[in-house]
């Protein structure tokens, strides 16, 4: 069972009997102990869930429909993910929560684009030394930096991903349309996807030795020309 199978295992079923899930927890301590953190998150909900409802729990999860319901749009897990922190919040403990659940990126790169909306209709022209600024004031790559420009940047700034502060950019595609890009560091929690979509975009995704790259578009070859320039100018 390789690393990422038995992570979504443990992460649908922390106490699965099936021979090939036990086979490959007790072949490593830390999967063990990963598999036992989980265990003590089941029964955290569990304890959750008895709790009283709040008054103001519908203004509560309004906060939050929009990438909820995207997620539930995309896949099972994304709305098992969305109902784990409705419940974490409710308990108060959704910082917590939301720390330990896997991040799949390429569905929230999507929910990004269309959260953010407004960063596509930004016409700037911003410079390389003003995007490495911005991803050494972030603190989470490192020294990573762009060696020269990577071509037109029309918008840059920080974001959240799922606890993990990125930055967003939105670059210039070999035929004119906008790319979104989003630089994520690497943590082992994140799950990635080469490719994805929706009924309106298109998504690649690649990993440096620094970061996970999420390009997010409308045009196949937008998407390959904004990734190779990204390949050519990272470091």
């Amino acid at each position: 069972m390789d690393e990422l199978k038995f992570r979504r295992q443990a992460y649908g079923e922390p106490n699965c009997q099936d021979e090939d899930f036990l086979s490959a927890m007790l072949d490593s301590p830390e999967r063990e102990s990963f598999v036992n953190d989980l265990k003590k998150l089941d029964s955290k909900i569990e304890r959750a869930l008895k709790v009283d409802v709040p008054d103001d729990l519908a203004a509560k999860l309004l906060l939050n429909q929009q990438l909820h319901q995207h997620q539930a749009q995309r896949r099972k897990s994304g709305f098992m993910l969305a109902l784990v922190a409705s419940v974490a919040f409710i308990a108060g403990v959704s910082f917590t929560l939301l720390r330990m659940a896997p991040v799949d990126l390429g569905e929230h790169a999507l929910a990004h684009v269309y959260h953010e909306t407004m960063a596509l209709t930004v016409d700037d022209n911003i410079g390389v030394d003003e995007v490495n600024f911005q991803l050494a004031a972030m603190g989470t790559l490192g020294d990573a930096k762009f060696v020269k420009q990577p071509g037109r940047v029309f918008y840059s700034t920080d974001c959240d991903f799922q606890g993990v502060k990125s930055l967003h950019l939105v670059m210039q595609g070999e035929h004119g349309g906008k790319v979104t890009l989003f630089i994520v560091p690497l943590e082992d929690r994140m799950v990635l996807d080469e490719a994805f979509a929706d009924n309106n975009y298109i998504g690649k995704g690649f990993a440096t030795d620094k970061a996970y790259m999420l390009l997010v578009g409308e045009d196949t070859a937008d998407l390959g020309y904004v990734k190779e320039e990204i390949k050519q100018t990272f470091i």
